[in-house]
């Protein structure tokens, strides 16, 4: 055949075998364990479902852009954006922090249910780190639920 001098075609080796089902099953076992082992922090660390902030009316109006922020949720858990702290651990977050900027400020963005003295240890260690100003994160309310 001219088209095909050299015949290479008879001289290769012959096609592996077919394993798409593996791939297959494969996938249906990561599935799996992540439905059974699964958390809601397995795949993205972060505050959660029943995470909610308390509501005020106009919240949004005094609304500032923040150098840095903390979440606290039930529990004294405070998030950050390199993770879970303490707040002995948060104290020296806060001086890093602090520093990096030239006008630090601070959102606290805690749960509605937060003691209102741990919130206040919070921003006693954030003027103690040096920022110029700690802003309290609210939402506006719920127009669905008639608000307050």
């Amino acid at each position: 055949m001219i088209t095909r001098p050299l015949d290479l075609a008879s001289k290769l080796r012959p096609e592996p075998r077919n394993f798409d089902f593996l791939f297959l099953v494969n996938g249906g076992l990561i599935v799996l364990f992540f439905t059974l082992f699964g958390s809601p922090f397995v795949l993205a660390p972060g505050l959660g479902m029943n995470f909610k902030m308390p509501e005020m009316r106009g919240a949004g109006q005094g609304a500032v852009a923040t150098t840095d922020v903390i979440s606290i949720k039930q529990g004294g858990v405070i998030v950050t954006e390199s993770g879970n702290i303490t707040l002995p651990q948060l104290r020296d977050w806060l001086k890093v922090r602090a520093k990096a900027s030239k006008h630090p400020l601070l959102l606290v963005r805690a749960h509605a249910q937060m003691p209102l003295e741990d919130i206040a240890e919070i921003q006693a260690a954030a003027k103690e780190a040096g920022y110029a100003g700690i802003v309290l994160g609210a939402e506006e309310p719920s127009a669905v639920r008639g608000g307050r």
